[in-house]
């Protein structure tokens, strides 16, 4: 599935900016790490759950959790470090309760890391993160979107407002009845950007944002002041991942073409090219993601062209693979749509079916 290694070298040099969070930019970042180029992940600080949430309580730290999944994607230093940062702490049964004592119980380990790692450097995560990287040998840089502690807030469709990243992303399962949509979403105060951040993407000659969720991990990082429009801005190519399925509680019944225009709202401009999914599931699977309220994401071409300049649509799945419990984006499919204007040979027009 690689790509050709003498298309690769078309990309030297090429300033790639990521923007999101949670899980879902990892496929991209994964494949990114492949080609000659610099590569900055710029991930939301919205976190307000699990382990972030206690270091963030206990410490007063931001959260680390999406920084974490960054740079583990980013890792080029062997999958025993990549297991080491992703381990998580379980309670041991009633004869001994040594970790539930010591307060690391549920704890991810690569946030407790960036944690001490933090500490080491009197405070300053910048020189943490430049730390983790060095002990993971990352391909590129992670940069958080701000340094400031922030919470993030939903108004619902019937007046309803929901407080904290993580209670919006439940919403689905701790209200599996509700029609409420998400009518807008905010940040508790004017949030400084970091100026890392801001200097990559007016840098960068491509900024892929997503995929992952819209309310929760992409558009939180466009509410950061100035983000939005350092975007604008910018004279990259904006290219936005749509995603493959709808999430109960967030994106109920949305089509393609409202990921875009709720991304072009917060952005202020219209995205330069849009990436689609266009790939059948195995059914079984459908059926067990239709038990959760959630759909493959229907891509409605007619309206997406109203919203974008440019649209790519492939089969961006590999069904064939092993462990199909979730519906994932497969890196290398995912990583040559999003860079084919870039590595597809002069006289190409299409890159559909380049997977078949």
């Amino acid at each position: 599935m690689a790509l050709p290694r003498s298309l690769k070298g078309t990309l030297d040099n090429k300033r790639i900016v990521t923007i999101g969070g949670g899980t879902g930019p990892f496929a991209v970042l994964y494949s990114l790490k492949n080609f000659r180029s610099h590569i900055s992940a710029i991930v939301s600080m919205a976190d307000s759950g699990g382990s972030s949430r206690r270091l963030m309580d206990e410490f007063g730290q931001v959260p680390f959790g999406d920084l974490r999944q960054a740079l583990v994607a980013l890792s080029r230093n062997g999958i025993l470090w990549r297991d080491i940062f992703n381990y998580r702490f379980k309670s041991l049964d009633n004869t001994d309760k040594t970790i539930a004592q010591n307060g690391v119980s549920g704890h991810n380990l690569g946030n407790l890391i960036i944690s001490a790692l933090q500490n080491i450097n009197n405070g300053d995560l910048f020189a943490a993160i430049q730390d983790a990287q060095e002990l993971l040998d990352t391909a590129g840089d992670v940069i958080p979107v701000t340094l400031e502690k922030t919470s993030l807030f939903a108004e619902l469709s019937d007046g309803r407002t929901i407080e904290g990243e993580s209670n919006i992303d439940l919403r689905g399962e701790q209200e599996p009845e509700s029609t409420a949509t998400i009518k807008r979403i905010y940040l508790d105060h004017t949030t400084t950007p970091s100026n890392q951040a801001l200097r990559a993407i007016r840098r960068a000659n491509i900024i892929i944002i997503g995929p992952g969720d819209l309310y929760t991990s992409i558009i939180p990082n466009l509410l950061v002041q100035d983000i939005a429009r350092a975007i604008r801005e910018s004279e990259g190519e904006t290219v936005y991942v749509c995603n493959l399925m709808t999430k109960h509680g967030e994106t109920d019944r949305y089509k393609a073409s409202d990921y875009v225009r709720e991304i072009n709202t917060y952005l202020g401009a219209r995205v330069d090219r849009v990436v689609l999914n266009d790939g059948a599931f195995p059914e079984e699977l459908l059926e067990n993601y239709a038990k959760k309220r959630q759909y493959p994401v229907e891509v409605d071409i007619e309206k997406l062209k109203e919203l974008t300049a440019e649209i790519t649509i492939d089969k961006l799945t590999n069904t064939g693979s092993a462990n199909r419990d979730y519906v994932r984006h497969d890196p290398e499919r995912l990583i040559h749509a999003i860079l084919a204007p870039y590595i597809v040979p002069p006289g190409s027009s299409t890159i559909a079916g380049a997977y078949e």
